[in-house]
């Protein structure tokens, strides 16, 4: 083979036991768990944002960032229930490029998978400690999910593996919510099949392991807008797109119908300001349709200290090295918009 074996990574055992939680933070965290799972199961009316950075490029302004997040949803906690992005893998479309904190935990160095993955762990257990947030991370590599599977109250999977039989697979197997984006060609059946596959139970193979999955009843559907064969961005978070996935997810007849709709990538086309009047516009149309209210639970927001995107090696505290996003005066302007209008 042509693979280079650089060093053998400890197995996810290994980790938790040189990087435990508390009892505390594992009952902190179970609490959140059981609270965000009411939400995709109707049974709580609270509306989720999961917020945060395009990817966790930095462990202090990360933390910096979502502390400012704890004071905010203290603000709207009667109606809103946060879920901190931290997203430590980035896919990328041609594979060149920053990969994320659990390739390079710093950014401007050559990739350290070993150290990446104990950065990453370090970085989801200090924001449960310091700010009692069990936060959000795309599933990019299922086999890295067990590094996770005790810090994480949410899973995302990207547009670029929803369609893949690994990530369906474990997704079944999953205990906590997971959104299933469509894909980048906008093909709704392609999510709606992964959804499907994730609710049912599998007998697969998993880090060398023969395993059994019950199904997860909380897969559920991401919106994220679509590009067409000329590389165009068209959204999909208009009233007719999610009035049409409410009577889809009815004919489907899936456990506990639920959408979260992504306010950047192809629904903003990458213009990060456009989430602000997305963001309205969904709960436009969830206040006009009582089907659109009872499916979507939240929104996904791109958001950070500073406002934009800058390149590696910039050093603009704050501000994010991978696709723009909202600073937090004007996050904290939208988050409280929200919590108006709910």
């Amino acid at each position: 083979m042509a693979l280079n074996t650089v060093r053998e990574l400890p197995h996810p055992s290994e980790l938790k036991s040189a990087y435990p939680l508390s009892q505390e933070l594992r009952d902190r965290k179970a609490a959140r768990d059981e609270e965000i799972k009411k939400v995709f199961s109707g049974e709580s009316q609270k509306f989720i944002l999961v917020i945060g950075p395009c990817s966790a490029d930095s462990e202090d302004s990360v933390l910096d960032y979502i502390t400012r997040l704890r004071g905010l949803q203290e603000k709207v906690s009667d109606k809103i229930l946060m879920i901190p992005r931290i997203y430590t893998g980035k896919p990328r479309t041609t594979g060149d490029g920053y990969k994320g904190m659990l390739h390079q935990p710093n950014p401007t160095e050559m990739p350290d998978l070993k150290s990446g993955i104990i950065a990453v762990r370090n970085l989801h257990m200090k924001a449960l400690a310091e700010t009692g947030f069990s936060s959000a991370d795309e599933m990019l590599y299922p086999e890295n999910f067990s590094y996770l599977d005790d810090l994480l109250s949410y899973i995302a999977i990207g547009a670029r593996s929803v369609e893949n039989q690994q990530h369906r697979l474990v997704s079944s197997g999953v205990e906590i919510p997971v959104g299933m984006k469509n894909p980048t060609s906008g093909d709704i059946s392609v999510m709606m099949n992964s959804i499907t596959a994730a609710q049912h139970h599998h007998a697969f193979i998993y880090r060398g392991c023969e395993v059994r999955s019950d199904g997860n009843p909380y897969a559920h559907a991401i919106l994220r807008g679509y590009v067409n064969d000329r590389g165009q961005s068209f959204p999909n978070y208009h009233y007719e797109d999610l009035y049409g996935l409410a009577q889809l997810y009815a004919e489907k007849g899936l456990k506990n119908p639920a959408l979260v709709v992504d306010t950047n990538h192809a629904n903003s086309g990458k213009q990060y300001l456009e989430q602000i009047r997305i963001s309205k516009e969904v709960l436009h149309s969830m206040r006009h349709c009582e089907d659109i209210k009872n499916l979507v639970k939240g929104l996904m927001i791109e958001s950070y200290i500073e406002d934009g995107a800058q390149k590696i090696g910039e050093n603009v505290y704050g501000k994010s090295i991978t696709d723009p996003c909202l600073g937090w005066k004007k996050t904290e302007r939208l988050v409280l918009d929200i919590a108006d209008q709910l």
